[in-house]
């Protein structure tokens, strides 16, 4: 990866490391709404890996592979935060569906089913499995991308669900946010989240659809927030 003077051969790092570009797009690609190109997020990626390249110090100790991962991906989510990539009606109608479920839950002292929360919204079950649909794109970033928030090669905060979740204060909240729900949602969120999983793997494992896999994943979020606003 070296020429004889010692300097990375950038020819040969982009041989070996463009393949990595690739991949880190793909499962990026499988969290986030369609209008998202796959091609846009290799471009983002590939700018990135060249970072890379001019910016990585052997000295540091971490290895030049490492340090490229994080570029790459850095690179991908500052090309969503440029976008602002969540339509307003979609931000809107998540905070519908927690309000929703909030008043249910207080109402009722336990968590929300379903078509309860759709019933306060005024809607049929399958009108609110839809908005499911619609607002989990905004919600499947996962936690190492929300994390690189505090790292250098992030230059502004990402809105998404979890990041006013995953500051030190939150934790210990968080986590006992995320022990209180129903077992399918926390494990698939152990599964998305922790395990790094992509929507049809977890859908094998809980036997259900990728959408309905999007729909759980979009309400346990939606808990999260009713269970943190408390």
């Amino acid at each position: 990866m070296y020429t004889a003077q010692g300097k990375i051969n950038q020819q040969e790092v982009l041989r070996q490391y463009l393949p990595m570009v690739r991949r880190q797009a793909l499962g990026l690609k499988t969290r986030l709404p369609a209008n998202i190109e796959l091609d846009d997020l290799i471009q983002a990626g590939s700018i990135g890996l060249l970072d890379a390249m001019t910016r990585y110090d052997l000295s540091v100790g971490a290895t030049f592979a490492t340090f490229a991962s994080q570029r790459i991906r850095g690179a991908m989510i500052d090309e969503l935060r440029t976008r602002d990539w969540v339509p307003r009606s979609v931000r809107r109608n998540a905070r519908a569906v927690e309000d929703a479920m909030h008043r249910v839950e207080q109402s009722l002292g336990r968590p929300a089913k379903e078509r309860e929360v759709a019933a306060a919204m005024g809607l049929s079950l399958v009108e609110y499995q839809k908005v499911l649909d619609d607002t989990n794109g905004s919600q499947m970033l996962p936690f190492d991308d929300i994390d690189e928030e505090h790292s250098e090669s992030s230059s502004s905060r990402l809105q998404t669900p979890f990041a006013e979740l995953l500051n030190e204060r939150n934790r210990a909240n968080l986590t006992r946010a995320i022990d209180a729900l129903p077992p399918r949602e926390r494990l698939l969120l152990a599964l998305c989240h922790h395990e790094k999983l992509n929507l049809r793997e977890i859908g094998v494992v809980l036997e259900v659809s990728e959408s309905r896999v999007c729909q759980l994943h979009a309400q346990a979020i939606a808990r999260l927030h009713v269970s943190m606003r408390d």
